[in-house]
């Protein structure tokens, strides 16, 4: 080069001890995912092991005390948040593209939109109304603008004409049985749908993902036996497992979880492999194995990101099975009598169909609408991120 020396680095000239040591550290994303991993870690023992069972975990701007749900419900959204909404905000040109290729959906686009209602609603809703309570003098409440018979409430809290006891905005959508109001139930078990979803939904993505990557890079012996193991969980009786467990324990929405979250992830695990196994030999692993990068770090910086498109698409069709298995435990008084799901509301309201049947009709409709927009929503998802399905619904 005129004028100075030649700084071209030549294969001899290259330290390829230094260039394995960076190739291995973390990324800003996962150095910030661990950062925030410790502290989400220490607010919980805080919680724990320092602060009286009496005492609200956070008390600004509203009084909040934080269960062993809450604490994953939280570390699952941390988990969408880092590995699901900075990539798509980093990689703004192919989001861009990818949203254009989702968007001719119109159906998936409106499932989107009320996706996105319902998880706001279940999240601040619960944090701003009080869990409904026992009334039972405001029982039977029509919902407002309609009406029923006058003898069906237990108190008409509304005018009674020609005989018809007509609704109240004061119950929405009516009361139960029991007196309690059907839109703060619907609330709760917006709350308790999303947990069910996307607790279970990064359990089982998680486990997957991570055996599915290993077993398909280590090959040999690693994948016989990771694939043997995976033979054997898929036919292992998760459900009568958790029946055992309600009859001991009880039922326990914290227990639905963890069972099948811990034991449901074997299809994901099948279809990473799958996938890993097509991208193992691709020149770009290979340069980077040539340039002295490790095992891990081959698999989380090219396996994953490179078969993240298939299991998000899985991720997002897992979610609503999730909600509907719980909302059938539910409805068959095996889930948690705790805890106000879809499920549990629309039985409270099986005996009341001729007379009362605003109990079971507005619970079942929000389950049934969203279920059926993760589905139209996973679709458009395969569509867009999945070039091998692309125009097969045009």
């Amino acid at each position: 080069m005129a004028g100075g020396t030649d700084t071209t680095d030549t294969f001899e000239s290259v330290d390829w001890d230094e260039t394995g040591s960076r190739l291995s550290t973390l990324s800003r994303r996962d150095r910030g995912a661990l950062a925030a991993g410790l502290a989400l870690v220490a607010a919980f023992l805080y919680d724990y092991l320092l602060l009286p069972a009496s005492r609200p975990t956070v008390t600004v701007p509203v009084e909040w005390n934080v269960t062993q749900l809450d604490w994953l419900f939280v570390t699952a959204l941390l988990a969408l948040l880092l590995y699901v909404a900075v990539p798509l905000f980093g990689n703004r040109r192919l989001t861009a593209y990818d949203w254009r290729e989702f968007k001719k959906n119109r159906l998936a686009v409106l499932s989107l939109a009320y996706l996105l209602v319902v998880f706001a609603i279940g999240v601040v809703g619960p944090l701003l109304l009080e869990k409904p309570t026992l009334a039972l003098d405001q029982a039977h409440q029509p919902p407002a603008y309609l009406s029923v018979d006058s003898a069906v409430p237990a108190n008409c809290l509304g005018e009674v004409v020609d005989g018809r006891c007509r609704g109240t905005m004061a119950h929405p959508l009516g009361t139960t049985g029991d007196g309690k109001d059907i839109l703060v139930l619907v609330i709760y078990g917006m709350q308790v749908s999303m947990k069910v979803g996307l607790i279970s939904t990064l359990l089982v993505v998680t486990i997957g993902t991570t055996v599915g990557t290993v077993a398909a890079y280590g090959s040999g012996l690693v994948d016989e036996l990771l694939m043997r193991y995976v033979d054997i969980q898929l036919v292992f009786p998760a459900f009568f497992l958790y029946l055992l467990l309600t009859y001991l324990f009880g039922g326990s929405l914290f227990m639905f979880i963890v069972i099948f979250g811990l034991t449901g992830w074997g299809s994901i695990a099948r279809l990473v492999r799958s996938e890993a196994l097509q991208r193992a030999e691709e020149e770009y692993i290979t340069a980077a194995r040539s340039a002295g990068a490790g095992t891990l770090y081959v698999i989380r910086r090219h396996l994953v990101p490179n078969v993240s498109n298939s299991v998000i698409t899985a991720a997002t069709l897992l979610i609503p099975g999730f909600i509907l298995f719980e909302a059938s435990l539910s409805f068959l008084s095996l889930g948690d009598p705790t805890v106000p799901s879809w499920g549990q509301v629309i039985a409270t309201g099986r005996s009341d169909l001729s007379t009362a049947w605003w109990i079971s009709t507005f619970p079942g409709v929000f389950l049934f609408t969203t279920i059926l927009a993760f589905n139209f929503m996973g679709d458009a998802l395969r569509d867009a991120l999945d070039p091998r399905h692309g125009g097969e619904g045009e």
